[in-house]
Order: C-alpha cells, then structure tokens, then sequence
C-alpha cells in the first residue's frame, strides 16, 4: 500500500507539475487581440527576462504637453518606438506609471507625435494594466516587429504626479527646444501684427537664444514659417542685419540645424547644440535671420491679398484655421477619409489656406461630420506639395468610410494679438460677461469701454468669442442687468453690424460716433460663449424626391390659417368654399455640429396652439420661399417649431428629445427630425403664382436664434419649374456645396421646356 501510494502520489506530482508548466504557455497562446489588426501577428510571448538596470522611458515627438507623447523606450545603448498593434489603454497606464504619472487618460496610433527614429523596440504589446513595466507585458520580443514608423504609438497620462515619485534614470535635459519666435529689430516691424521678420529664438532656461546661421538653409526657414503660421518663406538681406547683430551680445544654444522642410517644428528637425566649453559658438557666422510671406488672411496690404481659385476649405472649426478639411470636385464639395491622415498631409492644406504647418491632424470627425460626397481616403502627402490634390490617394468605396471618419485639422496661424484689445466682464465664468473693447484717445491714452446693446445679434457675438479665443457663441445679449456691475464703463462702440466671419470687431461696421439710446450698463452688449456649437443642415435629395402639388379645400384649413401658413389673399377668400393650391414636400433636418441644437427660449416661455395640440418653442424655425429670375419673392411660407424631437439617429446614438407630454425639445448631435409633407404648414400657398422658373429656397434657423458653428450651409435651393399643373425641383442643394462659378450657372438657369433640363 505504502509503494503504491507513493507511485500514486509521485505519478501526480509529475503531472501537477507539468500543468504548472504547461498552462502559462497555452494561455500565452491562446490569448486574443485586443484590436483587430490586417497583418498577421505573430505569437505573443512574454519579453525576455528583465534586465538588472530599470528600463528607460521617454516622451518625445511634437507638439505635445509635458505628460503626453510618442513613446521611446531605451534598449541595448539605444532609443527606439513602440507599434500601435494591439495597443491598449492597460498598456499606456503601465507606461504612464513608469514615467511617475497617476495613470494614462488615453492612447493615440499613427504617430500622432510625429516619427521616431531608429529601433521599433516592442509590437503586439498586451498589458494587463498593473505590471510594474511594459517589459513584464506580453509582446512578440525585443525588436521583433513587421511595422514602420508611421506606427509609432502614443500616450497622454493624466497630468498627477504619484507622491514621492522618484525618478533614477531622470536625466535633465536642457537642450530641448519647444518655443520658437521672431525677434523683429527695425523699429517699423516691431510695432505691426504680424511679425514676419527677425532673428529666431529658442526659448532656453528662463530667456531666449539664438541659432548660429552657418549652414542655414531655406529648409529650415520653412519649417520657422510654418510654425508661426506662415506658408511660405522668403529671401532676407543678411547684410542689412549683419552690422547690427555683431554689435550685439548673442546667446547661441544651436550651431547646426538640418531640417528637410517638412517637418511641423524644429524640434523634429536634427539639431546640434553647443558644447559648454567651446571656445567659438558660431565662428564666422551670425544668428539666423529668416523672413516669412504671410497668408492673404493676414497680410497687412490689403492691395497685394489675390482672389484665389479655392479648391480646398476648412468648415465647422471654432477658431481661425481649424475645421473640417473639405476639397471641390466637379464643382461639388465633399470631405476627406481619416485613414492614415497625418501631420504631412495636414500641413500640405494647412499651407494651401495660408496657414503655416498643422498643430494637429484630427480624425474621428472632430469638427463634425459633412453631408457631401467623400472623395478622398489613405492620403499620403509627403509635404512638400502645393495642393492636397497633388498628393497620392486611394478611390473612395462607401464600405471604406462613413462621415464618422471624416478627417480635420488645426493649423499654426501667427500671433495677431487680436485677444489683448477686447474682454469679457460680470459673469459667473470666463466664458460670458458684458463685451468690453480697448479704445485710445487722441491724446494715445488707452482705457476700456462697452459696447451698446441695440441691434447686437449671435453674429457679432460670434465675433467677440472667436476674438477671445472662446469658440463659438452661444448667445448674444442686448441686456446685461443680471451681472455684476461693480466694474462698469462707458459705453465707447455702437452700430456694430458683422458679418460673422470676421477674427475682430473692429473689422465689422459700426458708428464713427456713439449713438446709443439706451445707454445704461444693463444695455449694454453680452455674451456666452462655448467651445462646443450644433450645425443644421437640410436633406436637400429629399426635398426633390417628395415634391408635389396639392389643391387642398378650406375647409381643412382653419387650423394653418389660425397659424399664418397661407398667403395674404386667403383673408379674402370665400370661406369655407373654394380651396388653395399648396407646394408640399418633405424637410429632415440634420444637426452634424458638436453640440445639441435647442431653443434660445426656456419652456416657460413656450407658446401652446391648441388648434393643433402642440408649443411652439421657436417663433420662427423655418422659411421657405420662391423666388423669380431676380431673386423677388412671389410666394412665401414659415415653419413655426411645430415640435424640434428627435425623428430618428445614425447607429449607435440614442433619441434625447421628445415633444409628447410637453417634453424636451431639441435635435441632437447625430440625429435628424423629419417634418414630412403632410403636416399642416409643411407647404408653400402657391395659389397666386403663375407658371414659370423660379428658386426655391428653405432657410434653417434665419434670425439666427440658436447658435450654430456654421451658418452658410443653413439654406437650400432648387431650381423649379411651374406649368401650371404640375411642379419639377432640380439642382437642390445646399447653400455651401457647390463651388462659386457652379452657384453662378445656378442663379442663371433657363428655366426647362418639358420636364426634363433644358
């Protein structure tokens, strides 16, 4: 019994302890991506046993913050990257802990910090969030990688630091450069906005340092100028400069830099910085000098600005230089693909608008979704080019991209001190108060004053946020009793009359002499601003589809008369005989902005029509004309909010308002209400109108009530033709889709002899 037991005990033993071995190798095997990924993946397997010395982990890459950047890992006496395969937020938290921070707020793929250089150390990297390092975590082993650079993963760590964090292998580094400027030195330049010539400086301890130009090429001008929001560089006089710089004292941090011209900062570029001990920082040479050619946005002759030939714009960004990138084809806009969309490609339209370099290449459809056509996907630029269209794309497929992914970008534009003549005051954050503008006297005192209330609307709101640097607007007030007042001026601007384009007031219409009725601080100009705004656009392919012409008999009308919706001459029509001729069709109404469309007005200020059981939240939500060959109105119809809900969603997004039982009203982010053509008041009263050409036109939100990140594209008009009997829409599109000259053969078309074009 002893000996059996003992085989028994031994022969389990033996395989205990071959499942010990065993198991942590099936389960290595076996464990699943967490991230689908096109190329095949090798096996993850534990990285080789961990060295006695702790590993070493950088930030780098540009532009970032302290507590983010592309991740370079030291190994074997030399720095290299990690791949995005597989990469998850367990892993940016094991990395961001390394580094002495709280945790990780997210992860970023495609080298969103530029590329590294050198090794890719690590690939299909799998952490399960609390190792002690990223060489604990599965990987398929140290330099064993089927990526490039383009790969290069990315972490932001939530900016808190672990107590008593102590770093061993902190090494200070004092030669690094992160801000770059232009020192003007003739006494005209320093006094105008923008700087556009001068000696570059680096930031360096708690001044600034110059950069020995020995060497200096037009490649390293570019990239200055497209970092302080130029798009070109141009030739400057050395030998102006030169006299005057050896009489002054230089500080010089770099003797040699070496960029290709494509680079987004300096910082990318390889740079050489002066040893300590060198007897000649910059023997023979001077400080860089470089001159750069502003944009037409920005150029201070207004003489010089060119009307160029657009086939690219930036729409639904906050702040100047920054939006959904959208290019012209055919006449047509549409939006670009966010697959591999990057700082080069981004840099390439940033410079067509006249912009300097991309700060950001966003995708995800960050600035809102288009409407349009996509037209572009996997663009590649390598930099240099002129034209997006100059770079290599691949054809667009509808299963490739959805709108969901239509790439953005922010621009580098230079420093027009705009922010520092203008101020918001009062409110309960620094997003709202009452408008306050810099004035001078003609003695050159220069002292703060406000601007009248009477006539200011959310287009010169619009202006004041964008000049504070506050995003949109998301009202403009004409009453500003309810905040404090303990800080109150005079009142120095009235009149005021922009357009909503422009980057400050000043640049808008207004009074040479105030004249303010109501001249009280509590009438004085206000705003709220907000980072965030919705965008409404008009399905205008629906509008076509559901057309149609319906004689519908008074007697039915009682309810859209007690409402407004028929034409003037129904008052004298022989009621309850008789009927009128209605143009009917269908609207769905988008909102593809960053933030949820709803009323200005609260619900306790909601109007209830009992005819048709329902409030009216907007007094005026829609407009819909028709127009003659000169743009007269022959007949006119409104759409009171007859109830903003929610109809329906794109996948994934859920319904938020809902008019029924006085609920919310509102359309949200994603969402679209349809007012389909056979409600009361969905028509044009076309009883009065003869047969002929017209234009349609419906316009979204025309008093501009609810603020919205862009307004151009709140209209939509058809061509129509009327015979009489029968009606034909055709060309609807919305007010910002086509290009300029295609809009101009629009307003000009014939009209058609049968009911096809003509």
């Amino acid at each position: 019994r002893i000996f059996s037991f003992r085989i028994c005990y031994t022969s389990q033993l033996a395989f205990s302890l071959l499942l010990w071995f065993w198991l942590p190798y099936c389960l290595t095997q076996t464990t699943p991506s967490n991230t689908a990924t096109s190329k095949p993946t090798s096996t993850p397997t534990p990285s080789p046993s961990p060295r006695p010395e702790r590993l070493k982990v950088r930030l780098a890459g540009y532009p970032r913050k302290h507590n983010e950047g592309r991740i370079e890992l030291f190994y074997k006496g030399e720095w290299g990257t990690i791949c995005d395969d597989d990469f998850t937020i367990a892993n940016a938290h094991v990395l961001c802990h390394h580094l002495g921070f709280v945790s990780a707020t997210g992860w970023t793929h495609s080298a969103k910090y530029g590329k590294g250089q050198g090794k890719i150390w690590l690939d299909n990297v799998q952490c399960h969030g609390g190792e002690k390092s990223i060489e604990f975590c599965k990987s398929r082993g140290w330099g064993n990688s089927d990526c490039t650079h383009d790969e290069d993963a990315g972490v932001v760590c939530k900016d808190e630091r672990i107590p008593g964090f102590v770093d061993s292998n902190a090494q200070v580094d004092e030669n690094k450069v992160e801000e770059v400027r232009l020192r003007p030195v003739v006494g005209v330049a320093k006094k105008k906005l923008p700087i556009t010539e001068g000696v570059v400086e680096v930031k360096y301890k708690d001044g600034w340092a110059q950069i020995c130009d020995a060497g200096w090429t037009a490649k390293n001008t570019r990239v200055v100028c497209g970092m302080l929001g130029f798009p070109h560089e141009r030739k400057v006089n050395k030998n102006f400069y030169k006299l005057y710089l050896e009489r002054q004292k230089n500080n010089f941090l770099l003797h040699s830099v070496a960029c290709t011209g494509t680079e987004v900062h300096l910082a990318a570029c390889p740079l050489e910085f002066n040893k300590p001990n060198a007897t000649s920082s910059c023997a023979g040479g001077m400080p860089a000098v470089i001159s750069c050619m502003p944009g037409p946005l920005f150029m201070q002759n207004s003489g010089l600005k060119k009307k160029l030939k657009i086939s690219v714009k930036l729409k639904g960004g906050a702040k100047v230089g920054e939006g959904r990138v959208e290019v012209l084809k055919d006449n047509v806009w549409g939006t670009v693909c966010d697959d591999r969309w990057n700082l080069l490609s981004a840099s390439v339209v940033c410079r067509e608008l006249g912009f300097g370099s991309a700060k950001e290449a966003l995708t995800g459809a960050r600035m809102g979704q288009g409407m349009g056509p996509i037209y572009m996907n996997e663009v590649k630029c390598l930099g240099q080019e002129r034209s997006i269209w100059d770079c290599p794309v691949k054809n667009i497929t509808s299963e490739n991209c959805q709108h969901s992914e239509d790439a953005a970008v922010r621009c580098n534009v230079p420093y027009m001190g705009l922010e520092t003549s203008i101020r918001i005051t009062g409110g309960r954050t620094r997003y709202e108060g009452r408008v306050e503008v810099l004035t001078s006297d003609p003695n050159g005192t220069q002292s703060w004053g406000l601007i009248c209330g009477e006539n200011w609307s959310t287009k010169e709101a619009m202006v004041a946020c964008r000049q504070l640097g506050l995003g949109y607007a998301n009202q403009g007030l004409q009453e500003t009793w309810y905040w404090d007042s303990s800080n109150v001026t005079d009142m120095v601007m009235s009149g005021v009359k922009c357009t909503g384009n422009e980057m400050a007031l000043s640049q808008c219409q207004y009074h040479k002499t105030v004249s303010c009725q109501r001249a009280a601080a509590k009438f004085a100009a206000g705003v709220i601003c907000s980072e965030t705004a919705s965008d409404l656009v008009l399905n205008a392919s629906l509008v076509e589809q559901t057309v149609y012409i319906e004689d519908r008999p008074l007697h039915m009308l009682y309810c859209a008369a007690e409402e407004d919706c028929l034409s003037k001459s129904a008052a004298k029509a022989n009621w309850p005989y008789g009927h009128r001729r209605l143009l009917r069709f269908s609207s769905q109404i988008h909102n593809i902005g960053r933030a949820d469309f709803k009323p200005k007005a609260g619900r306790h200020s909601w109007v209830w029509h009992a005819c048709h059981g329902h409030y009216h939240s907007m007094d005026i939500f829609t407009h819909y004309d028709l127009l003659n060959a000169n743009g007269t109105k022959v007949a006119e119809g409104h759409k009171a909010s007859f109830c903003l809900e929610d109809t329906d969603c794109q996948e994934g997004i859920s319904k938020r308002y809902e008019c029924a039982n006085f609920g919310d009203q509102g359309i949200t982010v994603g969402c679209w209400d349809l007012y389909r053509h056979d409600i009361d008041c969905q028509w044009i009263d076309i009883t009065d109108v003869k047969p002929g050409n017209y234009i349609m036109q419906v316009v979204i939100n025309p008093n501009y009530e609810v603020a919205e990140s862009d307004f151009t594209n709140n209209a939509m008009k058809c061509n129509c033709k009327y015979d009489g009997h029968r009606i034909w829409f055709h060309n609807c599109h919305i007010g910002d889709a086509l290009s300029e000259e295609a809009e101009r053969r629009f307003e000009k078309y014939p009209g058609q002899l049968n009911n096809k074009i003509s």
